[in-house]
């Protein structure tokens, strides 16, 4: 029966004169996702509304869930759009839309119509009462309720009519594109695709780096990750996957620096590494998936010592998550199962019985004086391992 849908943003409409980059962004986003959708669509922007038009049969569920992973869109509303063939011809349409979609007729309606083409020989006033109306005349079971009814049935004047009354909630947030590009620090674990996901609902285009640690990390482990980019990819877009070789560097800080201070002194290491690709990328920032006092190396000791390693932006949109809310949100965007598949990644190889939780800065960067020898020759080594995997849905 449906058409068409029409595409609701909610932040975009505040943007001011900048409006149109967002609109456009969006509609750039929402042609992305229906690329993956049986069928062929135009999408169009015309007087603050997007539109996506059926131009061929498609998959009705298939199209609604592509649409759900678009940044942005704040409703999905499925809609059928007529020719102009004058007021009778509008409210039989009407009635049918009515018939179709609603069953059980015990329900109450209002009527709200939008006349964008003024010059329409009735104005919105006379189509709200003319309408309700008809439908009253055909359902009298159906009553009006214009405070609170249960269907709010609505109809676009314009150069087609556009007639709907569903709006399917969207994901939310900023098209992605909109708001720079940021790399994230992307492990095997639960948080850090969650913090990926929450990143991209703002906006911000995602690359991601993974460290890997052969033989004491396992291609299965290598291929997980992989697999939880292709799920953020979903929402995110393409995402240029950096898969570092980071073994030689842990086994030399295991060899000189003290044991509890392994993880926090590794995890300075994988930020500046971060960094140097980031910004050979055009990133503007870092992205983890920490949260305050998760684990040792999260405390806020730990995460202001392995900030100050950073000259980048580091973003942390899980910090004051616990951890089912984490789990939460992985297991509505999908990544759940995946995460907790039983692959080590390189940061539970060398774990210290008992971590340092509250690092001393000055202690750390002693301590890394005895890294001085290799350190650098083993950090370029690892950067000339950079394999990059593009990973996309």
């Amino acid at each position: 029966m449906f058409t068409a849908f029409l595409i609701k943003y909610a932040e975009i409409g505040v943007k001011g004169k900048n409006k149109h980059l967002f609109e456009e962004a969006l509609a750039q986003q929402v042609k992305y996702a229906l690329k993956r959708c049986e069928g062929e669509f135009k999408v169009s922007r015309t007087e603050g509304r997007i539109y996506v038009h059926a131009l061929s049969e498609f998959d009705y569920d298939e199209t609604v869930d592509n649409l759900k992973t678009v940044f942005g869109i704040s409703g999905i509303c499925p809609v059928i759009d007529v020719v102009d063939e004058g007021f009778e011809k509008l409210a039989q349409t009407v009635i049918e839309y009515v018939d179709r979609t609603y069953e059980n007729k015990n329900i109450t309606f209002k009527v709200n119509t939008r006349r964008a083409r003024k010059n329409y020989p009735m104005n919105s006033m006379e189509l709200n009462m003319e309408l309700g109306s008809r439908v009253l005349d055909v359902f009298p079971e159906m009553k009006v309720d214009v405070h609170h009814p249960d269907v709010m049935l609505h109809v676009e004047i314009r150069e087609k009519i556009y007639i709907y009354s569903i709006e399917i909630p969207g994901p939310g947030g900023m098209p992605v594109g909109s708001n720079g590009k940021a790399m994230l620090l992307l492990s095997g674990g639960i948080d850090s695709p969650v913090a990926g996901y929450m990143i991209a609902k703002r906006g911000v285009k995602i690359d991601a780096v993974y460290f890997h640690a052969p033989p004491y990390t396992s291609d299965r482990a290598k291929q997980k990750v992989i697999d939880l980019a292709r799920l953020v990819s979903r929402y995110a877009g393409p995402v240029y996957l950096h898969i570092i070789n980071f073994t030689d560097i842990q086994l030399y800080i295991y060899e000189k620096c003290p044991h509890e201070e392994l993880t926090i002194i590794m995890r300075r290491y994988m930020m500046k590494i971060a960094e140097r690709i980031a910004k050979e990328n055009a990133c503007l920032g870092l992205i983890t998936g920490e949260s305050i006092g998760q684990v040792a190396s999260q405390t806020v000791q730990s995460l202001a010592v392995t900030n100050e390693v950073c000259t980048l932006p580091v973003f942390r949109p899980l910090i004051g998550f616990d951890k089912m809310e984490i789990v939460d949100v992985s297991e509505k965007i999908g990544t759940y199962e995946t995460s907790i598949l039983p692959y080590e990644d390189c940061c539970t190889i060398f774990v210290a019985k008992h971590p340092v939780t509250k690092p001393n800065l000055n202690i750390i960067k002693r301590h890394e004086k005895n890294l001085e020898e290799k350190i650098d020759e083993l950090v370029q080594q690892a950067l000339d391992t950079d394999e990059v995997v593009v990973v996309k849905w």
